[in-house]
């Protein structure tokens, strides 16, 4: 969207919404409801819906033959969703598996590539990503007898909103083995230079890898190309899987054949499982890194959701995702510019993710007042309000809305009916 071309109308929204792609009627959306919290849970599509009523269909009629006849036979549905999915992280089939949840599959990545041998012990990540990444990674740091506070390295950020690639590049000395980074900073929107830490660190012979939860569904990548060694994200966010649904797990072909530090009977060769036999003879894929049965009345929503996926393609989401969020925070500048917020997350195309990070002292009560207007916000500690426009989903208009109630809230000063502190669930 050009500058000179943005008006702070409703109708200039509208406009935008005429001109703009969109599968909203694909979707379940609350009459008067303003949903800006598709980074933390995706709404339900009717395909997701259909997807998840075969799979109950199949098991009433079918039972246990379900897992190899029927709409979707579940043996092997892990990799039919894997195939699905790797077009959106620029990947092949084999690379990718949908598969456990992003902690687990984390601790897969570690204990079947983290080899502290000599100096090479220490693991790199960022004060800014998510606690859950951290709190794996210690457990397996301690798994290895080895004390976190001397063997992972956080790299510091200079604002508390951003991390400078510059310093994770810095971090990676000689004692590294592993560097743990996400893709985009959940908290500010900010979108890291994969291909560059990619490139930086294995040219130090560190292995890299990312957690691709808050990037999956709302912007391309090349992980194949790039070379990166691994990734997991979660599918329930931008890409609608479902609350909990199965997360997924990225392996560089480079690595096939290694076997999983975390053994299981779907890690092994599709052909031999059932041979029950007590050496795994693993898989030569992705699929290795599986450890039990799949979670199907979890993993079949997702089916539905790639399939409106491959109709959309992800590049033009990106681009109606960065067009929307550029929108949101024109009007924001116009509309909010006396009330105390900022924006905190990157301006620029290149290094901003699918949310708008915007940051207030009385963010928690604000994120209640709107949910009183039903406008769905996010909250994260301790001053940011996420509002998420999804691109499948989400019209221009809903934004225009949105930044209207907030602006109504802040002008009637009606967040102060609210105490400032989170929810249990924020």
């Amino acid at each position: 969207m050009k500058a000179d071309t943005f008006l702070p109308t409703i109708e200039y929204a509208q406009q935008l919404d005429r001109n703009s792609m969109t599968f909203r009627e694909e979707f379940y959306i609350k009459e008067g409801t303003y949903y800006m919290d598709g980074n933390s849970l995706g709404l339900l599509s009717k395909r997701a819906e259909k997807t998840l009523l075969l799979s109950l269909d199949d098991w009433k009629n079918l039972g246990i033959d379900g897992w190899m006849s029927g709409h979707q036979p579940w043996f092997d549905f892990s990799e039919k969703l894997g195939a699905m999915t790797a077009p959106l992280i620029g990947a092949k089939p084999e690379e990718t598996i949908v598969t456990g949840s992003i902690t687990r599959n984390i601790h897969q990545i570690l204990a079947t590539f983290y080899k502290p041998e000599g100096k090479r012990t220490k693991i790199v990540a960022g004060e800014l990503d998510f606690s859950s990444d951290i709190y794996a990674i210690k457990s397996q740091l301690q798994l290895h007898g080895l004390d976190p506070n001397e063997h992972l390295v956080l790299v510091k950020s200079h604002d508390s909103r951003t991390i400078d690639e510059a310093d994770i590049i810095s971090a990676m000395t000689d004692e590294v083995a592993i560097v743990w980074m996400p893709s985009v900073l959940y908290r500010s929107g900010q979108l890291l230079d994969m291909e560059l830490l990619a490139k930086e660190a294995h040219s130090r012979n560190i292995l890299i890898g990312f957690d691709l939860a808050h990037s999956i569904g709302a912007l391309p990548h090349s992980m194949h190309d790039w070379c990166v060694d691994f990734a997991v994200w979660c599918n329930y966010k931008y890409l609608n899987s479902g609350p909990g649904g199965v997360g997924g797990l990225f392996v560089h072909e480079r690595h096939h054949g290694r076997a999983p530090g975390l053994a299981g009977w779907f890690s092994s060769s599709k052909d031999k499982q059932f041979d029950l036999e007590l050496e795994l003879t693993h898989a030569q894929s992705a699929g290795a890194f599986q450890i039990g049965t799949p979670h199907i009345l979890s993993a079949a929503p997702l089916l539905g959701s790639l399939e409106i996926f491959a109709e959309a393609g992800i590049e033009n989401l990106r681009a109606k995702s960065l067009e929307m969020t550029d929108y949101m925070m024109q009007l924001i500048e116009v509309d909010l510019s006396n009330f105390g917020f900022t924006i905190g997350n990157p301006r620029e195309d290149e290094r901003r993710g699918g949310h708008v990070c915007l940051e207030h002292d009385e963010a928690a009560r604000i994120c209640k007042a709107l949910k009183d207007h039903h406008v769905i916000p996010d909250f994260r500690f301790p001053n940011v309000i996420r509002l998420a426009p999804a691109a499948l989903y989400t019209t221009f208009e809903d934004i225009w809305e949105t930044i209207q109630i907030l602006k109504s809230v802040m002008v009637n000063e009606e967040y102060k009916n609210y105490e400032n502190a989170r929810e249990v669930v924020a």
